[in-house]
């Protein structure tokens, strides 16, 4: 990975208003997310960097659930390509419905991963807090608040994951 193309994401993450602690998160959360790349045949890693580093750019904007699709809508505003901004857009949880979408007052989009670079960063960023990396069951545990569908989901994500990109395969 270009060290300057990293370092390119933190200054634009920075230029938008991100503070060093959401700059810091996506860092390791482009970290994991890279390791699952590297290992997933079918991913393009330049691809799972770029979403990953600029996942969480929608908190310079808010910090609510809403900053995935402010990000993904400032990502459009300024040109970035369509495959970056869905990454953006899809990475809360394991995804979120039109119907959910509304149901939490954002705009109704269907925000659910389809891509594998779509899906492992989702997953990547579900199992750092902060800077620290957890399990899948310290996931679910900490997501004890969320509808047990939205759980389902990001243990079904899980596992997808862990199959099409195992540790065991060399890339």
């Amino acid at each position: 990975m270009p060290e300057e193309q990293s370092r390119g994401y933190e200054d634009l993450l920075h230029n938008a208003g991100c503070s060093r602690k959401v700059i810091d998160h996506c860092i390791a959360v482009r970290d994991l997310a890279l390791e699952y790349a590297r290992r997933c045949p079918d991913a393009d890693p330049a691809l799972v960097e770029a979403g990953a580093m600029l996942h969480d750019i929608g908190r310079s904007i808010t910090h609510s659930i809403g900053h995935a699709q402010a990000g993904a809508d400032l990502l459009r505003g300024n040109g970035f390509p369509e495959p970056v901004a869905r990454i953006v857009e899809c990475h809360t949880g394991a995804g979120l419905t039109a119907e959910e979408c509304v149901e939490l007052g954002l705009a109704p989009r269907a925000c659910m991963p389809e891509t594998i670079e779509e899906k492992i960063v989702a997953h990547a960023d579900n199992l750092i807090a902060g800077t620290r990396r957890m399990t899948i069951g310290e996931c679910l545990e900490k997501a004890a608040g969320l509808p047990e569908e939205a759980r389902r989901r990001m243990k079904a994500l899980s596992d997808e994951i862990e199959q099409r990109c195992p540790r065991t395969t060399e890339r």
